[in-house]
């Protein structure tokens, strides 16, 4: 049975790091590009980053672009997500997902894990 896993979340202070992780069980990670989300609350999840599983080209939103990093590990059937320059808008609920492809098309296969709680508070 496919299952995700992430960790990683905390408290923060603004400029702050934090790295996540998402560890993948039931499915070979390399055959499938994987993806980060976030929701925060009152507002629709937001697609952050995704790495294709074949080239590992990356994709980023908007709002994270040059502040965040995704990385992928096959080998350990995890994937990473380095966040860095933390503001406050940053506070969700992270969430890791498997695409439906090899690359990045925003379409999943719909399994998600329990979610990590990043808060970046002074």
């Amino acid at each position: 049975q496919l299952q995700l896993v992430e960790s990683g979340g905390g408290l923060v202070q603004p400029g702050g790091s934090l790295r996540l992780s998402c560890a993948a069980s039931g499915f070979t990670l390399g055959d499938y590009a994987m993806a980060w989300f976030r929701r925060a609350p009152g507002k629709e999840r937001e697609g952050v980053a995704c790495i294709s599983s074949s080239t590992g080209s990356t994709m980023y939103g908007d709002s994270v672009k040059g502040r965040f990093t995704i990385s992928r590990d096959n080998a350990m059937n995890t994937v990473y997500l380095q966040m860095n320059s933390l503001k406050p808008e940053d506070t969700a609920v992270y969430y890791c997902a498997v695409e439906k492809n090899t690359y990045c098309s925003g379409q999943l296969l719909g399994y998600w894990g329990q979610g990590t709680q990043v808060t970046v508070s002074s």
